[in-house]
């Protein structure tokens, strides 16, 4: 896995417009049957849910515990700090009077000293007719304001249907649906929940939600790396 060729300037200008950014070939194939395989090694993860069990959708995902596969661990160092610019910026446009330190292993230690210790880069399963609600993941009271998705399995090969989708809520709007189109080896950065927008005035913001639409077959993995820790 390489960010080299990452246009940073073009990620920057995508979430701050649309709140979301694509990133293509992230990881290369051998890199996701790696991480598929990690899915049957119970020893890498300390919860398991079973999503139909919570109403959270149908499927299942898996968290990893402490410490991360180095795969899933270079990943988040690695976005961390150039996300970490834009979380600041979000922060004052939305005065949430949060500051992210520039690398990860200090907001870290930020999480735990608030009591979230647990882990939350997770991957997720699904098969036939699984599918994942609009949701957050929030875990706390710190959330870092942007996540990661990337998908470990190839659209029309693998599986069919089980699109990404975000859904984004502004002031006195109807909700807006946007469907992300991703291949294996593609990622999505995101907002985890609200991101600012410019009215005709002044600033305000909009309400992000995430979810997956229903398999109709085949069976899809993603990986989610999230940067804040959990309760």
């Amino acid at each position: 896995m390489s960010t080299s060729s990452v246009d940073w300037q073009k990620l920057d200008q995508d979430i701050d417009s649309k709140g979301h950014a694509a990133l293509r070939n992230l990881l290369s194939g051998s890199q996701c049957d790696q991480l598929i395989d990690l899915y049957e090694q119970d020893n890498q993860y300390r919860k398991t849910v079973v999503m139909q069990r919570h109403g959270y959708g149908q499927g299942e995902y898996r968290y990893f515990d402490y410490p991360l596969p180095d795969l899933v661990a270079d990943l988040r160092e690695k976005f961390y700090g150039p996300l970490s610019t834009i979380a600041n910026r979000w922060s004052v446009d939305l005065n949430h009077q949060v500051i992210y330190p520039d690398r990860l292993r200090d907001y870290t230690s930020i999480c735990h000293d608030h009591g979230q210790r647990q882990p939350t880069p997770l991957i997720l399963k699904y098969g036939p007719g699984d599918y994942n609600r609009l949701h957050q993941d929030l875990y706390g009271d710190l959330q870092f304001p942007l996540q990661m998705a990337v998908l470990l399995s190839e659209p029309g090969e693998d599986f069919e249907g089980g699109e990404f989708v975000l859904t984004e809520q502004r002031p006195r709007m109807q909700s807006r649906a946007t469907v992300v189109p991703l291949r294996r080896g593609d990622a999505v950065i995101f907002a985890v929940n609200d991101r600012p927008v410019m009215g005709s005035k002044r600033m305000s913001r909009a309400k992000m939600r995430h979810g997956v639409s229903e398999l109709r077959q085949g069976h899809r993995y993603t990986l989610g790396v999230i940067f804040h820790d959990a309760k």
